[in-house]
């Protein structure tokens, strides 16, 4: 089971002081609080895209490139890296090139962010969400699966005989998650290729989640990638923590109300009840945290948001030393004790270049039947492909 943290990069002002960080201030405590993720024995630091105030991580690659060699042993991810708007070479090519900067130590979630006017910025229409992120994402398993691609498409100019650089590190391309909060498409997508899915559940319910889930998984099983509590799955989740209940409410409630995602809304208490969101004491983070098995099953990654809505950076390194200390542990060892033994743990690349060998050295063939699978696509507006 991996454990980590993601951050959405927010510039907010300290609803306690008035004051607001500069950009420059919020990217070196995001960077400070990744290298104490690693410190505290976190799995995972991942990083959101974002082109817009108040946001700051408009280059996620440049960001983990420097955390690679800040670092020695934490994954580095994103949170969001945008399939519709990023040109597929370019992501061929910088997250290739990051692998090689962090020796594997890294993978990337894809998704198609949730600001409706980034596509004009980068001249796409917004309205062609979904078959760009199908589209783009078929380029990019190409450029990665195949050293020389010819490739033409509906909506970037034709490739011939192009060969990305540098080439995926021991031959094996980055693990990829895809993230939806909404979009069916998106599972099956995901289900399609063998992909992980991440259900970043922090603002609706979960029964909403879940649906989405079991489709994942049903559709992985369709597949032939393994049984349906085989596949790979991913959750959010946010906390704030404090030694007691009573003192975590207090403290956190000022920022909750004035948060730019979700202030002026539903209150602590309806938020806390209706989402994973937990303020309370390590117990309870604890508690409510393994109740996501129940709803999910068996996952293998779960991430947190816990430096938003202008939490000072010296609050944030406090959550991040209680949820090394006192809450981590607990989670990993109860959840890996329930997980079965033909379950998989989170992806690794070393695991991925050792399962890659393996395959080979039993001489898989692939069958005529599976040689015979359409590429998915959109029909009448729905993905389909398979058997």
């Amino acid at each position: 089971m991996q454990f980590g943290i993601f951050t959405v990069g927010d510039v907010t002002t300290d609803p306690t002081t008035g004051r607001t960080p500069t950009e420059g201030e919020r990217i070196k405590a995001m960077m400070t609080i990744a290298k104490h993720a690693e410190d505290v024995g976190l799995d995972v630091f991942a990083t959101g895209e974002h082109h817009n105030e108040p946001f700051v991580p408009s280059s996620p690659t440049t960001m983990l490139g420097y955390l690679a060699a800040q670092t020695s042993r934490i994954i580095l991810s994103t949170s969001t890296t945008l399939i519709t708007t990023n040109d597929p070479v370019k992501i061929a090519e910088d997250y290739a090139m990051l692998q090689h900067l962090s020796d594997g130590r890294m993978d990337l979630m894809l998704g198609r962010g949730n600001t409706a006017p980034v596509y004009p910025w980068f001249g796409q229409d917004g309205r062609n969400a979904l078959p760009l992120t199908i589209e783009n994402y078929q380029l990019l398993r190409e450029l990665w699966d195949n050293h020389t691609v010819s490739w033409e498409g509906r909506f970037r100019t034709p490739l011939q005989g192009f060969t990305s650089t540098p080439r995926p590190l021991d031959g094996v391309a980055p693990f990829v998650w895809h993230g939806s909060i909404r979009t069916p498409q998106i599972a099956e997508l995901a289900a399609y290729y063998g992909d992980g899915f991440f259900a970043n559940h922090i603002f609706w319910p979960k029964e909403h989640f879940a649906q989405l889930i079991g489709l994942y998984r049903e559709r992985y099983e369709h597949y032939g990638h393994g049984r349906a509590d085989q596949a790979i799955v991913g959750l959010g989740g946010q906390v704030f923590l404090r030694k007691n209940s009573q003192d975590a409410v207090r403290e956190f409630r000022p920022y909750f109300d004035n948060a730019p995602v979700y202030g002026n809304g539903p209150s602590l208490e309806d938020f806390t009840d209706m989402t994973p969101l937990t303020v309370g004491s390590p117990q309870e983070v604890i508690d409510k945290t393994l109740t996501f098995r129940e709803t999910f099953g068996d996952y293998q990654r779960q991430m947190f948001l816990i430096d938003h809505a202008g939490l000072p950076l010296a609050t944030v390194l406090e959550q991040l030393d209680l949820l090394g200390s006192e809450v981590i542990p607990v989670l990993r060892r109860e959840l890996d004790a329930l997980r079965p033994a033909d379950v998989p743990g989170g992806p690794t690349h070393a695991d991925r270049v050792a399962a890659r060998e393996a395959a080979t050295a039993t001489d898989v063939v692939e069958t005529a039947d599976d040689d015979a699978q359409l590429t998915p696509g959109l029909v009448d507006g729905a993905l389909v492909g398979g058997r």
